[in-house]
């Protein structure tokens, strides 16, 4: 296969999950965005009952729980992640508030009407926008929150060049009104819509990538799978540049009905 048509499904789960653990954020996003969205929902209060869905390594786990004084469970799917969240929890003397579990998101455990806030930042595709909503509602409180950020389009029409790219790695991108739409039909109201900064891609995600991508190439030189994986990221990076008018991520606040 041509690597030009190679997307994010081709690769072994494994590589990708020991690429990312190197990253502090394994997608866009900020501090400053987090604490944006979080300023959208009611206090929390130490009873508070907070979810952290596709945490990942827990860079935004810990701004939530530097931020708030309830205590907050993060689930990701890789051990790997959960590993290095629980060090970095650890050396920040969080682990009476953060709970590091290997889980998945369409598998939750807890019970209907548990939960005062489920948090997303850049994973809801692995469930999909639309039935993560759905799926993640019944364990919500009335009243409780979901905060979420997802890839979107932000015009109506776009180059194909792009559209394809997206439409192979995540087809349910779609643009901010139509979201609003099934965030509603999900039985959210919609609190909050914001678009992340352009820095939230390039400063915070794909720049610390270039050395985390040299040290992946060293490692594993001559393999060609890290090798078209790693062009895949690189490419990814040039067409956000290229074409970051026309898509970002977008963060999504919705209230239970």
């Amino acid at each position: 296969m041509n690597t030009e048509e190679q997307t994010i499904h081709d690769f072994d789960i494994a590589l990708i999950c020991e690429y990312f653990s190197g990253l502090d954020r394994q997608g866009p996003g900020s501090e400053e965005a987090t604490l944006k969205a979080l300023g959208f929902i009611d206090p929390l209060h130490e009873k508070s009952k907070v979810v952290d869905l596709g945490c990942g390594t827990g860079g935004q786990t810990i701004v939530l729980a530097q931020n708030t004084p309830c205590a907050i469970t993060a689930i990701d799917l890789f051990p790997g992640f959960i590993d290095k969240l629980n060090v970095n929890v650890q050396k920040l003397n969080l682990q009476d508030r953060i709970k590091g579990v290997v889980g998945s998101m369409d598998q939750l455990a807890f019970q209907p009407n548990e939960l005062d806030l489920i948090w997303c930042e850049g994973a809801i595709y692995n469930i999909g926008f639309e039935k993560g909503l759905h799926y993640w509602n019944k364990f919500l409180k009335k009243g409780g929150y979901v905060a979420v950020t997802d890839a979107t389009w932000f015009t109506d029409e776009r180059p194909k060049e792009i559209f394809d790219f997206w439409n192979e790695a995540y087809a349910e991108v779609d643009t901010i009104p139509n979201n609003i739409s099934k965030m509603q039909k999900a039985g959210y109201a919609v609190v909050a819509t914001f678009m992340l900064p352009e820095f939230c891609w390039t400063e915070n995600f794909f720049q610390p990538a270039v050395a985390v991508q040299n040290a992946f190439l060293d490692k594993y030189k001559g393999n060609k799978s890290a090798e078209e994986f790693i062009h895949y990221e690189k490419r990814h990076a040039a067409l956000y540049e290229k074409y970051k008018d026309y898509y970002g991520y977008v963060f999504y606040i919705g209230r239970k009905r």
